[in-house]
């Protein structure tokens, strides 16, 4: 097992750490380096007089080493980078917009060795939540309008996962699987729109009451683009394809909301019900057509091409709260389901939970520990399809059934610019129990470890 490289990255990182203390919005030429909130400083005074302005600009840089130390398609140890560029414009504070504003978001992402921690361990729910091709993307680009209650509409290109089905609880967890569910990835054309594939689309949210919310969205159907016949993220290889093709996806969400995201004193709580359809066609998991016309299992040698469906469709649920608070530790927790119909989808049905501890040791009251489990289910249809397989082909061939993610996370404040994070995950009959080679033989279980390094400069 290669677990060396990620603990020796970890040790390197930890060894130039301080402990966290709290300070300004910006820190001040005379306060440690280890108080500022970002690696720069306010340079001079420029970064605050910038958004006094109107005017925001972020970097941020994120890399990361995991190891697939067991099981999984290959071992070793894979390493990802990705630069976040942000740049914000509030035309209200330039005297241009009332509530008006402007986001574009940039990635360079990069790794070692062409080595993906996803191709290593054949998994279904990305082991790392920045894994993508390396490349230099286009991310997202919008304008906004914001009312006097919050409420706002959003035009441009836009990515899902920023608006719907997200759990702010679960936002430490590294997996991919606990933010854009793994249902979502699965289902719909080029895993949908969200990272690393943002498309074309407008969200708009409506506040019914302060803490009641509606939000939806229509987005192109295919962030890939016309005609993908390749990895969707070759084909859309620098977010530039502004894709309106492939159908449209439209999301919409109910959720009462008590302080979301955690800025205010006091808990918080959300409550979401939400649901999207695909105005696509949609190849059957299972079943196809013979040149006569008639349907038989697309294993036979008889099938010509699947039976085709029109639309697709989803359901989901999230309840994210706060569970425990006193004495500067705070217990977080997250349950979050979703449905599918199972003839058209890999995946149909999906549960995620998880627990968030805040403050746990005395004097790392900003770290969060945060254990997460997360369950595909594979339909019945694609289930049905493998034992048809094995039928036809008279071999041992494995039943596709269900993946199973187990993580825990550790998110060590090494100052309020830079985060630490070891973690470790298990990874139960990845891809499903999708066949590793010709064998017929099952991915075997696969044990990742690895650490991430975030600086906000």
């Amino acid at each position: 097992m290669q677990w060396s490289l990620s603990f020796l990255f970890l040790a390197d990182l930890i060894s130039l750490a301080a402990p966290a203390r709290a300070t300004d919005a910006y820190g001040q030429a005379g306060n440690s380096i280890w108080e500022w909130n970002h690696l720069t400083g306010d340079r001079n005074g420029d970064r605050k007089a910038l958004e006094d302005k109107g005017i925001k600009f972020t970097l941020d840089y994120i890399s990361e080493v995991m190891d697939v130390a067991s099981g999984g398609i290959r071992q070793g140890a894979a390493y990802e980078g990705r630069f976040d560029v942000n740049f914000d414009v509030d035309f209200e504070k330039l005297g241009l917009w009332q509530g008006g504003s402007a986001h574009v978001t940039l990635y360079q992402i990069h790794d070692l060795n062409d080595r993906n921690i996803a191709a290593e361990v054949g998994s279904l729910g990305d082991p790392s939540n920045i894994d993508a091709l390396p490349t230099t993307r286009l991310f997202t680009a919008w304008l906004q309008q914001t009312f006097a209650d919050g409420s706002f509409v959003k035009l441009g290109q836009v990515s899902a996962d920023e608006d719907f089905a997200n759990s702010n609880s679960a936002g430490k967890l590294l997996n991919g699987a606990f933010g854009w569910p793994v249902l979502n990835a699965s289902d719909m054309p080029s895993g949908g729109p969200a990272y690393p594939l943002a498309t074309l689309g407008v969200v708009s949210a409506i506040y019914l009451k302060p803490q009641v919310v509606v939000r939806g969205g229509l987005f192109s159907g295919d962030p890939a683009g016309r005609d993908c016949q390749d990895d969707p993220q070759v084909c859309n290889f620098h977010g530039t394809t502004f894709s309106s093709t492939g159908g449209a996806l439209l999301m919409a969400e109910l959720a009462y909301e008590l302080n979301p995201d955690g800025a205010a004193v006091g808990p918080s709580a959300s409550y979401k019900l939400g649901g999207w359809y695909h105005t696509s066609t949609f190849a059957d998991e299972r079943y196809g057509l013979s040149r006569r016309g008639s349907v038989v299992p697309l294993a036979s040698p008889q099938a010509v091409g699947p039976v085709m469906h029109s639309g697709n469709w989803g359901v989901y649920a999230l309840v994210d709260r706060t569970l425990l608070e006193g004495n500067g530790t705070k217990v977080d927790g997250f349950l979050r389901g979703q449905l599918a119909p199972s003839d058209r989808n890999l995946v149909a049905w999906e549960v995620d939970a998880g627990l968030a501890f805040t403050g746990l040791l005395p004097a790392r009251k900003d770290d969060t520990l945060t254990v997460g489990v997360s369950h595909s289910g594979i339909s019945h249809a694609a289930s049905g399809l493998d034992r048809d397989t094995a039928a036809e082909t008279g071999t041992v061939y494995p039943i596709r059934r269900g993946e199973t993610i187990f993580e825990v996370d550790y998110n060590f404040v090494a100052a309020p610019w830079w985060n630490i994070q070891p973690d470790v995950q298990y990874i139960v009959h990845p891809g499903g129990g999708a066949a590793n080679d010709a064998t017929g033989q099952a991915i075997s279980n696969a044990f990742v470890v690895g650490v991430r390094s975030t600086i906000d400069f």
